[in-house]
């Protein structure tokens, strides 16, 4: 069993993707039973801090509705008590003659092995990619979350890392665009309340006064899909006022003539009109951040979440370099440290196997590879046999509808490795029980901080449940595939990718703190040595090419890209599905105290537009489009723009009632360019009484 570091509390590491992966302190009562979860103590990022769905994540451990041991399914898929168990031996048998078959039809590619951040530790969630790699299934790429912003951030950064969280607490402003730490990294709110106490100001850029909005001493209320707009016209109230550090600009930065050229029509009138932030407040804002040297700008995923998402996350980004606020301990920006780490991934992600010309498919478009669209199926095979872990796609993945018609093919064998009988696990031949994070090894990467950590079992596995790299390996080695990382323990690939990225051995990490504080010297921090882009300047005029695509009509300069799904006389409604405070995408829907603080699906809706539809407060309504239309209740809240539908959460589809069909059914899985990522607030729907 791990060390003890005090009150029968055993270090461990939060695998969930907030997106922050923080390490905790669990109490153990004896081998099988946790009592609460805690955060890190010994982490100045983290002090004893950690949300509240993960201090109780014994109601997920110890849930009784935990998957317990292998089961086929006998009866029709989505029936979720339609199943009854069988050895592992048994099905693992069946999976290798579920692929085998399907092999046989079309080759090797015609396996798809779907994952994404269930959890987020490098062997638990990356193995699937060595697995992949040493048989020849079809590639996977992880378009969901972050391929957008991670393209706007790196059009002038370069690359995806930015300025020590830890700052926050000595910035004299702090601007959160695009997201809600309240519920989505709490830490975030730990360190604002530091810089607050010596009078530093708060202001929030959001859709919805959410709950890091109403501390805010400025919120930001825009319209979704139109942050670019208003940037630029900070950007143009910034030179115009004086604001502009100009011997920075010619030091670290591509500025020319023609970016003021640009940004002088860029007014706040102009960015009010589309925005619906009053030009006022544009002003008052650009003013604050301009006569702020230690200004932080914390970006969040939810602005770049949209068909112009990565044209908005650029223009935001381009901020700090016009003021120079990178200069100063406390200023500059953060989107993820998720770069900031050498590691050596060919033994993590089986890259000496990895075949380049096999084909990608984008996990977005999960829907139109099962139904079989040609686009989506990159000129290979039908998919005729899929492996599903760490990911929940029928509720997570958009088009519900389009992805449910491809998961009820017949001619479809299914394998989930799972926790719960979710939504995806009911639609499965095979499903295989899964272990939690407190029940195996693993190493993470922070996003939010800048710790590297390793974690070891605090408990034993849960009934017959496996580990991932159990599991990968195990059947790899039975379908006939060959890599040494099949063959070694979790805590060998640790130990051996440690040493080839030139840190020291893991049980030598595992001595010490358990983690190695990776923070990078100020200068490198603030890229005061140069930006990560190939001339080490910050670029407003973006090679976009360089991101993996052409420009495919992206703005030149910092701008509003007008290519989102704008409300018409049809779906006057722009729609935002928004994170909840206690779920985690569909992670802890199944939790009683998560269930209890939400209630059920609603829609926040302005008063006035409720009042011009004859809906009360708390109604059943409908909600659609030319996608779907699903059933919830409307939530009357001032907090927003007229026009904007909030509906927080991503519950199982069947908590919307006789339909089953979830807030993705609305959403699109068209890409978002340079080179694609999810747009699910990005979405044009009408209301009505149900």
């Amino acid at each position: 069993m791990p060390d003890t570091i005090l009150n029968n509390r055993l270090h461990s590491v939060c695998p969930h993707d907030c997106p922050s992966q923080c390490p905790v302190e669990v109490e153990v009562i004896d081998d099988r039973t946790i009592k609460r979860v805690y955060g890190a103590t010994r982490s100045d990022y983290h002090t004893g801090v950690v949300c509240a769905k993960v201090a109780r994540y014994n109601e997920r451990v110890h849930h009784p509705d935990r998957l317990a041991t292998p089961m086929r399914r006998v009866g029709e898929k989505g029936d979720k008590s339609a199943f009854e168990p069988m050895s592992w031996d048994d099905a693992l048998d069946a999976v290798v003659e579920g692929f085998t078959k399907a092999i046989d039809r079309h080759g090797p590619e015609t396996v798809w092995a779907y994952d994404f951040a269930g959890t987020m530790g490098q062997i638990q969630r990356h193995g699937i990619s060595r697995f992949r790699h040493a048989l020849g299934y079809s590639r996977h790429g992880g378009s969901i979350c972050t391929w957008l912003p991670d393209s706007g951030w790196e059009a002038g950064i370069g690359k995806k890392r930015g300025v020590d969280s830890r700052e926050m607490a000595d910035a004299d402003l702090i601007v959160i665009w695009g997201g809600n730490p309240v519920h989505t990294q709490v830490h975030v709110m730990t360190h604002i309340a530091a810089a607050r106490k010596r009078g530093g100001k708060l202001v929030v850029v959001d859709p919805y006064r959410t709950a890091a909005a109403a501390q805010a001493d400025m919120h930001i209320m825009v319209k979704p899909g139109t942050d670019g707009a208003v940037a630029a016209a900070m950007m143009h109230v910034l030179f115009k006022e004086g604001f502009a550090d100009r011997d920075y600009l010619a030091r670290m930065t591509d500025h020319s003539p023609a970016l003021e050229t640009h940004l002088e029509s860029k007014t706040p009138e102009w960015a009010e009109e589309i925005s619906g932030v009053p030009a006022a407040q544009i002003v008052e804002f650009a003013r604050l951040y301009g006569s702020t040297k230690k200004a932080f700008l914390r970006c969040g995923y939810g602005f770049a979440r949209s068909r112009n998402g990565a044209a908005q996350m650029h223009a935001v980004t381009c901020l700090p370099a016009v003021t120079g606020a990178w200069q100063h301990k406390g200023g500059g920006a953060l989107y993820s440290n998720a770069s900031m780490y050498p590691l050596e991934r060919t033994l993590l992600d089986g890259l000496d196997v990895m075949d380049p010309s096999t084909r990608m498919l984008d996990m977005s478009q999960i829907g139109a590879v099962l139904c079989g669209e040609t686009d989506a199926l990159a000129g290979g095979p039908p998919v005729d046999a899929l492996f599903v872990q760490n990911t929940n796609p029928m509720n997570v993945a958009p088009d519900t509808t389009k992805v449910r018609k491809g998961f009820a093919r017949d001619d479809l064998f299914i394998c989930v490795h799972e926790q719960f009988m979710t939504d995806t696990a009911a639609m499965a031949d095979i499903v295989l029980p899964a272990t939690m994070f407190l029940e195996h090894t693993d190493l993470y990467t922070g996003g939010g901080h800048t710790l590297l950590m390793v974690s070891k079992p605090v408990i034993e596995p849960y009934a017959e449940c496996r580990s991932n790299h159990w599991v990968l390996s195990t059947l790899a080695k039975r379908l006939g595939g060959s890599h040494r990382g099949f063959d070694m323990t979790e805590w060998e690939i640790i130990d051996e990718t440690f040493k080839a990225s030139g840190y020291p051995g893991a049980d030598e990490v595992w001595a010490g703190d358990k983690w190695i504080d990776c923070a990078m010297p100020f200068e490198d921090a603030h890229f005061l040595t140069g930006f990560e882009t190939p001339d080490k300047k910050f670029h407003f005029a973006p090679d976009w090419a360089r991101m993996g695509a052409d420009n495919a009509g992206l703005p030149a300069m910092p701008d509003h890209m007008n290519n989102i799904d704008n409300a018409d006389d049809e779906r006057p409604f722009r729609l935002v599905a928004a994170p909840s405070r206690n779920y985690l995408n569909s992670t802890f829907a199944e939790t009683p105290t998560s269930i209890k603080n939400e209630v059920r699906p609603s829609a926040k809706m302005h008063p006035d537009d409720l009042s011009e539809l004859g809906v009360e407060d708390g109604q059943a309504i409908r909600m659609g489009n030319h996608r779907a239309e699903i059933a919830l209740h409307a939530e009357a809240f001032d907090g927003l723009q007229r026009g904007v539908v909030i509906v927080e959460g991503i519950w199982p589809n069947t908590a919307f009632g006789r339909d089953n069909l979830g807030i993705n059914a609305l959403t699109s899985a068209e890409p978002g360019p340079p080179k694609g990522g999810a747009v699910f607030h990005d979405t044009a729907v009408w209301v009505k009484a149900a």
